[in-house]
């Protein structure tokens, strides 16, 4: 089990699902947390209950990821408060599915802004921190729909192909300064979105999946454990899948 004691993570969105899953797992294995999302009494309760089960150190904060002032803000708010920040998980993201024909620019707009910007901005307040200290993990939540695209969600397919292209770019521009850069590209996981599935959509999906069942945020949290960790300490730049052979 990858080791993450003297780790402070930073994971966005991780008030509920994938990202909450990444906190409990980090915390799991050591590691002190720094969390933010824009669900304020969701991540506070997120945050007392990790703290409770696991004993470690934990700071939160209202973000939305795009303010980067208020990212900043935050990064200073590890240093001072937790000594420092040794990785980063940008897990927050957003869908707003429809065809191309029917999708507003608002909905293209809002994905991009959350999803891709965010990650840029979050990662730009991280590497200030990381490069002193000549350190760092920055793992960045993609989607095998980034990959592989799928209709009905073009905005969100672009959002999560240009969450790898950038994740490739930071592991060449930072890895002179010992920054590893690594994106997780889940595919069907269960989540709240997933439990308003129709049976007949439900089974679809997992018709496409070798392994025939949905993967569970956990599934996800362990792999960005993993690569958070010295145990992939000569791993950058690369596009792990987590999809249960969908995608081959």
């Amino acid at each position: 089990m990858s080791d993450l004691h003297g780790k402070v993570i930073w994971i966005t969105g991780a008030a509920r699902g994938i990202g909450k899953a990444i906190a409990e797992v980090a915390a799991e294995r050591g590691a002190s947390l720094a969390l933010t999302d824009v669900l304020e009494s969701e991540l506070a309760a997120t945050r007392d209950e990790i703290c409770a089960s696991h004993g470690v150190k934990a700071i939160s904060a209202k973000l939305d990821v795009t303010d980067a002032a208020g990212a900043d803000e935050f990064v200073q708010k590890c240093v001072t408060d937790l000594g420092g920040l040794t990785g980063l998980v940008n897990n927050a993201g957003i869908t707003r599915d429809n065809l191309l024909i029917r999708m507003s620019e608002d909905d293209w707009d809002r994905v991009l802004d959350i999803n891709l910007k965010g990650t840029f901005v979050c990662s730009k307040s991280a590497v200030r921190v990381m490069m002193r200290a000549r350190y760092g993990k920055i793992v960045n939540i993609a989607s095998v729909v980034g990959v592989m695209g799928n209709a009905g969600q073009a905005n969100y397919a672009a959002s999560k192909a240009g969450i790898i292209g950038l994740t490739k770019s930071l592991a060449k521009e930072f890895g002179g300064r010992g920054i590893r850069a690594n994106a997780v590209a889940p595919g069907f996981i269960e989540t709240e979105m997933t439990h308003t599935l129709t049976p007949d959509v439900r089974d679809a999906y997992l018709k496409v999946i070798p392994l025939n069942y949905l993967g569970s945020p956990r599934d996800v949290a362990q792999t960005c454990a993993f690569l958070l960790s010295a145990d992939a300490d000569y791993i950058s730049g690369q596009v792990l899948i987590v999809d249960g052979a969908m995608h081959t």
